[in-house]
């Protein structure tokens, strides 16, 4: 089934089989809907980049407010808390014993504000607030772009699970990872930079440097989640 939904701005078309909805989808909305909660629930929708995290988060606000029997829940992104531009234009990145620009680096750990993160994740079970996110026609964080007040949120994100020891301790209550064979994540994410512009051999030379590190990254160094689902090349997703 195809299913058009609005994402970070941009309007995406999804495509889930009626079995993952019934077998996948459905059992976790019920089961985050059963879990106990005397505050705001944060639930964490985690794996590499071009997994497909942003539409699947979207896509599971939307069917979790078709079924009237459920709470309303709220997809956000990880991104908003990029550094802003201005900064990673200014600032570096240690890698590999070099001080590489944090701009050849932009989407890897280092160029996110975790501190800020942790904090907006810790006020959000207390009350309501505002919520930034990364404008992609701006290339730019856009802050106190989203008013956050359903009683369950969906977080997405490469790191959320990084076992790192700034990213290690972001409050939540549930988590979901998403992985997916590194193959079809570099030809997503080769695809994804040309249809930005690059040509093949600047989208292929941007994945080994930046893209390529972030996917390992996320699919070797992250903890374990509460459940896992796995894209398959046949882009199916299957509950591990």
């Amino acid at each position: 089934m195809r299913y058009e939904l609005m994402v970070t701005g941009f309007p995406v078309s999804a495509q889930y089989g009626q079995e993952t909805v019934e077998q996948v989808f459905h059992p976790l909305l019920q089961r985050l809907a059963n879990l106990p909660r005397d505050r705001r629930l944060i639930v964490f929708l985690a794996g590499p980049p071009a997994a497909g995290k942003s539409t699947l988060a979207a896509f599971l606000e939307r069917l979790a407010g078709d079924m009237p029997e459920l709470p309303r829940m709220q997809a956000l992104g990880m991104d908003g808390f990029h550094y802003p531009q201005a900064y990673i234009e200014t600032h570096t990145v240690l890698r590999n014993g070099q001080q590489t620009p944090m701009r050849r680096l932009k989407g890897s750990p280092e160029s996110f504000d975790v501190h800020a993160l942790a904090d907006s994740l810790e006020r959000l079970r207390r009350e309501d607030a505002v919520w930034p996110v990364y404008d992609r026609r701006l290339h730019d964080v856009a802050p106190d772009a989203l008013h956050v007040d359903a009683p369950i949120l969906l977080v997405e994100g490469n790191y959320l699970l990084l076992d790192d020891l700034l990213w290690r301790d972001l409050p939540h209550d549930y988590s979901v990872f998403l992985s997916a064979p590194e193959e079809l994540l570099r030809d997503r994410l080769i695809a994804r930079k040309m249809r930005g512009g690059l040509t093949r051999e600047q989208a292929e030379a941007f994945y080994a440097e930046c893209d390529g590190p972030n996917v390992s990254l996320c699919l070797h160094h992250s903890r374990a989640a509460d459940e896992t689902w796995q894209l398959g090349r046949n882009e199916k997703l299957t509950r591990q």
